[in-house]
């Protein structure tokens, strides 16, 4: 009598095992992308001097540094803010900049600052932005959105900036403030030259496009 019960028991246990297997799905994570790779290398308390055909040009400081490789195009990353100094053939602190966050791709030499950015001269020029481009291929900032200029002379303010490494000719368009003629008729180049107080100015080309960043 106790077979008779024992033997559908054991076949019940057996069924359920078997149907629990059956239903058993594999977990997998989700595929890993370019994109999603970390970085290959993060530094933190940087200090590091960048020269360029052997003489040093510039002095960065930053609290964290990351290479990524992995995205296209490879940058690298300082989340926490930055700050350079840029130095003239004697060595002598020309002008500092600095900003919240920045992204330098290697292959364009491309640096991208944002937040809060800023860059104080020799010369006692001030430029504030929210957003700036620095073409180490042309050697030249560039920004298409709201700048301020100041300088001991003037101040203007405009959407779109341009200017050499020093600061020493720059281009201010649909701006507005104060400056006086001979800034803009210089011949000598002595000056910076900017744009007029309405914004016509039709010679300026726009910058070349900056690669799209990938979160």
């Amino acid at each position: 009598m106790l077979q008779m019960f024992v033997l559908p028991a054991l076949f019940i246990c057996y069924m359920a095992f078997v149907v629990s297997c059956s239903e058993a799905q594999e977990h997998t994570a989700p595929a890993v992308y370019p994109q999603d790779s970390a970085s290959v290398m993060v530094s933190h308390g940087i200090n590091m001097q960048i020269s360029d055909s052997g003489v040093i040009k510039y002095s960065v400081v930053a609290e964290q540094w990351d290479v990524n490789t992995a995205r296209q195009p490879s940058r690298w990353e300082f989340t926490k803010g930055i700050y350079f100094e840029q130095f003239d053939e004697q060595f002598r602190v020309q002008a500092n900049i600095q900003a919240d966050t920045a992204w330098y791709y290697d292959q364009q030499r491309l640096w991208h600052l944002r937040g809060r950015v800023s860059i104080h001269n020799d010369n006692g020029l001030v430029y504030t932005s929210d957003e700036l481009y620095w073409d180490g291929l042309k050697h030249e900032f560039y920004s298409n959105v709201f700048s301020r200029v100041v300088t001991p002379e003037r101040t203007m303010e405009g959407t779109y900036f341009r200017s050499d490494e020093q600061m020493n000719h720059y281009v201010v368009s649909n701006s507005r403030g104060s400056f006086v003629a001979s800034d803009i008729e210089d011949s000598d180049g002595a000056h910076s030259d900017a744009s007029s107080p309405t914004g016509d100015n039709t010679e300026n080309m726009p910058p070349r496009e900056a690669p799209t960043r990938q979160r």
